[in-house]
């Protein structure tokens, strides 16, 4: 299958290990995949911060360089999401609405796509440890992405997975809520973490750069032995 991957802005200027590890999972995986040039942030920060006109155009853009993708994968809940919204976002122009919805059709998260369209649950990864799984806010309540992370982490060799207290609660993160909203953000993180350490994992994974770079930064300042890693990291794991 020809894959269109979509990196989002964090991983490819942040995070870029995870992209690497995204490409060649699916390629492992039998996809062919491609990165189409002049992709950039899907909009959504402006667009919560209220920029509504300015985000409608990187939202174009981003609709311009995928129309021609046979799928769209993503690996962030968060950001398949907002390309999945363009369609409610455009609702009063109807020729860009009716591209967003072909763009929305055709767009997934990873562990989705690995799940549900490639119909693989075991994709042989392999590293030993115990781990804990955080679902994001985006990714679980408005993709609705639950279980497929889970099906997949379940069936990664020597991971012993375990269930994190209070796992459905925000990591604080939330975009520009993390920067307006500093001490708030913070406490929330802390209580992210302090539900980790209950548990004593050695990983604690996420399927969202965002929640990852705001729980992995406060565990380093903290000097917390726990390794946050993105899902794409785990899954594509043979040590």
């Amino acid at each position: 299958m020809n894959v269109s991957l979509f990196a989002t802005c964090l991983v490819d200027m942040v995070q870029s290990n995870i992209g690497k590890n995204t490409v060649e999972l699916l390629e492992r995986l039998g996809c062919t995949v491609s990165f189409p040039k002049g992709q950039t942030c899907c909009g959504q920060p402006a667009y919560n911060s209220g920029y509504v006109k300015a985000s409608k155009e990187t939202m174009k853009n981003t609709i311009q360089v995928f129309e021609d993708a046979e799928v769209i994968v993503c690996p962030s809940g968060s950001c398949a999401y907002m390309l999945k919204e363009y369609v409610h976002i455009f609702k009063d122009e109807p020729i860009w609405q009716e591209k967003a919805q072909r763009i929305a059709d055709k767009t997934y998260e990873l562990t989705q796509f690995i799940v549900d369209v490639l119909k693989i649950e075991n994709v042989g990864a392999k590293l030993n440890g115990t781990a804990t799984y955080h679902p994001s806010c985006h990714m679980t309540r408005l993709l609705k992405v639950q279980q497929a992370p889970l099906t997949l982490l379940q069936n990664v060799e020597g991971l012993e997975l375990l269930e994190m207290p209070l796992k459905e609660n925000c990591c604080g993160f939330g975009g520009t809520f993390s920067i307006k909203m500093g001490p708030i953000s913070e406490q929330m993180v802390d209580e992210k973490i302090a539900s980790a350490e209950q548990i004593a994992v050695h990983y604690l994974i996420g399927a969202d750069a965002g929640c990852l770079m705001n729980i992995g930064g406060r565990i380093d300042r903290k000097n917390i032995d726990i390794k946050t890693m993105h899902i794409a990291e785990i899954l594509n794991s043979r040590q």
